[in-house]
């Protein structure tokens, strides 16, 4: 049999184990492991470093509108070359619907975008308008097609679709087996504490934290969540950056709700601290949830080796520091004009990998989980997520003693700061493969615009977790209204 690829002498990591293996690559598959294997079209030697399952980024905003019109710094092309260098194979972005837009069209427009892209992608769908033909046509539709997951706001007034829009949603997702996504956090308290801060007149960059207490995320955490135990519907919290907010996902997952979340690299990362510097430096750091305090990521680091999240994604969110971005609307403006997100694609893996695995704080198998096995199973990724015959040919070939000072430049995105500058980290993604082809080796770009292909996702696996359905809607109960979520 001709192989066209054998990678040889590399110490293969997956989510469950690490041993020595030769991989074989045919038509951009993985068609065999074995001990010793010669021949092969192209040999990469390994060299004894470590082979993982290229990372699969869940949660990144690429050539996105926000709903106050301003467009992230990144397009498929920009986007998807910083998340190669960054160790990945596969992202995920998502694809807005702001009012009055018809879902069909939002997606025939990131279609046309994602042709740019290096990598292979999929979309999480943004639903802000919710309309009968949107619920009972247009989302089916996306869902035939392979779009499986959704994301739905609880804060932003031009986002927000309240709590019986949510059940609205999520009773959709539930009879396709698709996943419910939800930015959580509290409307009223944020608009409260805003308002309170403007009377006193403080509103520079570092009030930003307080304006959005940890008891906001925690209070939308629970009520989100209470929503999809109501009807049993999965659901998926995104970037939690709370201790409390970690706690109840860890509590309704022990108690086999369908209950999935991430936290993000900012939240390990940094903190509070770094919004209040000189000037409007700390605006570099707005972000929603805001960064919180050392204890914290004491507490979601934890969590992350507990297994409370399923990834760490990087929330990608690229807005220049400049008139374009971060200051579309002044530049001596009060921190709730700024615009709110920090780029990050790149230096996700790097991170994880330096302050989680060469810490001791995770084991370079949850490592392999966190950047792309659990996304893969959680988000219908059926045949990438594992270094396994059959799957995609999709590989990072990592030098663990590399170290690296981060700078701009080595993000090769479209921005002009990188919030990670400076830190030293160890352990870098030297070759990067998708579908078996090298597109990232020693810091050269390999990969041609437009070779990522569309990856159609399949339903969510409804069996992995026990539920948990309100006794008012089980027929069981004997209910007479005989309602069914």
């Amino acid at each position: 049999m001709e192989f066209d690829t054998i990678i040889h002498d590399g110490t293969v990591v997956t989510a469950n184990e690490i041993f020595e293996t030769d991989i074989v690559i045919r038509e951009g598959r993985i068609v065999a492991l074995a001990e010793r294997l010669s021949g092969g079209a192209t040999r990469i030697d390994a060299g004894g470093r470590l082979v993982m399952h290229g990372g699969i980024e869940a949660h990144a905003h690429i050539a996105q509108e926000s709903a106050a019109g301003i467009m992230g710094a990144d397009d498929y092309y920009t986007g998807s070359v910083s998340a190669a260098f960054g160790g990945n194979s596969t992202f995920i972005p998502f694809a807005a619907q702001h009012r009055g837009q018809s879902i069909d069209d939002v997606i025939a427009t990131y279609d046309a975008r994602a042709a740019q892209s290096v990598l292979d992608y999929s979309y999480h769908l943004i639903v802000t308008d919710p309309t009968p033909e949107a619920l009972n046509h247009q989302l089916p539709r996306a869902f035939k097609r392979g779009i499986t997951s959704f994301k739905g706001f609880m804060t932003y007034d031009l986002m927000n679709i309240g709590d019986d829009g949510m059940l609205n949603i999520m009773t959709v997702a539930k009879k396709y087996g698709v996943m419910t996504m939800v930015h959580a956090e509290n409307k009223g308290m944020v608009k409260w504490m805003n308002a309170r801060l403007a009377e006193a007149g403080l509103t520079a960059p570092k009030y930003h934290a307080q304006s959005r207490p940890e008891l906001a995320e925690e209070e939308a955490i629970n009520r989100a969540i209470s929503l999809s135990k109501l009807i049993d519907a999965p659901l998926f919290i995104v970037h939690a950056s709370t201790e409390g907010g970690a706690a109840i996902v860890q509590r309704e997952k022990v108690a086999g709700a369908r209950i999935y979340a991430e936290t993000c690299p900012q939240y390990l990362a940094f903190t509070r601290a770094d919004l209040d510097k000189p000037g409007m430096e700390g605006a570099k750091f707005i972000c929603s949830p805001p960064v919180r305090d050392q204890r914290t990521q004491a507490v979601l680091w934890g969590h992350v080796r507990m297994g409370t999240f399923e990834s760490v994604s990087s929330d990608h969110a690229p807005y220049r520091y400049d008139e374009t971005g971060k200051f579309m609307n002044g530049v001596d403006i009060p921190y709730p004009k700024v615009a709110k997100g920090m780029p990050g694609i790149a230096a996700r893996l790097p991170h994880l990998f330096s302050e989680g695995v060469l810490k001791g704080r995770i084991t370079a198998q949850q490592f392999v989980a966190l950047k792309a096995t659990n996304a893969a199973r959680t988000f219908g990724v059926t045949r990438k997520g594992s270094i396994t015959p059959g799957f995609d040919a999709d590989i990072a070939i990592w030098n663990p003693e590399q170290r690296r000072r981060i700078t701009l430049a080595d993000q090769h995105d479209n921005m002009d700061y990188t919030p990670f500058e400076g830190m030293e980290l160890t352990g870098v993604p030297e070759i990067v493969i998708n579908h078996g082809n090298i597109i990232v080796e020693t810091g050269k770009l390999k990969a041609r615009e437009g070779q990522g292909q569309f990856v159609t996702r399949a339903p969510v696996d409804m069996d992995a977790r026990k539920g948990h359905l309100a006794k008012e809607l089980d027929p069981s109960q004997n209910f007479r209204a005989g309602i069914r979520p």
